[in-house]
């Protein structure tokens, strides 16, 4: 399984966009306290939209409770990386989960954290005109180049609503 998690993350609006691709690409969600927001609260609503029940999460403490239930393959989105993220192989190996970790928007995860796991850390390439994407992209970008590898896994590939011949159709 996929997963995405955020440490301590700050913006709801943020977490609001992380979540609704958590649904929609079926990656369950981590949140790692403290969080700078209420989960109820209405940003965060408002950017999930209607899609917030369908969300499987789990909310943590600490760095701490989230590695001790949660075994698995781990890598680092930082700026700091040293490998653009496209070099890492996100094929999980024997059912093993799969997590992508991303730090709060104003410093991102802790060079504590990162500092021994140097060849798990990555970086998404971008000018230096920028210091960092948004961390809603950072994870979009993430997750799909994931699923690309996965063969996006069960995702639907037509549009389920309107149906795959919508474009074709005059009505």
């Amino acid at each position: 399984m996929n997963n995405i998690v955020l440490y301590q993350p700050e913006i709801p609006q943020n977490t609001g966009n992380i979540m609704r691709t958590c649904v929609a690409t079926n990656s369950k969600l981590h949140l790692i306290k403290p969080l700078g927001f209420e989960l109820d609260s209405a940003h965060i609503k408002r950017s999930g939209v209607n899609y917030i029940d369908k969300l499987d999460y789990t909310v943590y403490e600490n760095w701490e409770d989230f590695k001790s239930k949660n075994p698995g393959k781990y890598f680092y989105f930082t700026r700091y990386g040293r490998k653009p993220h496209t070099e890492f192989n996100f094929v999980p190996e024997n059912n093993e989960d799969i997590y992508l970790i991303f730090g709060k928007e104003s410093t991102g995860i802790p060079k504590e954290i990162l500092k021994d796991e140097l060849d798990k850390c990555m970086r998404i390439p971008m000018t230096s005109n920028v210091r960092a994407l948004n961390v809603s992209n950072s994870v979009a970008i993430a997750i799909y180049e994931a699923l690309r590898q996965q063969d996006y896994n069960d995702l639907l590939r037509e549009e389920p609503h309107k149906g795959a011949d919508y474009l074709e159709r005059d009505d």
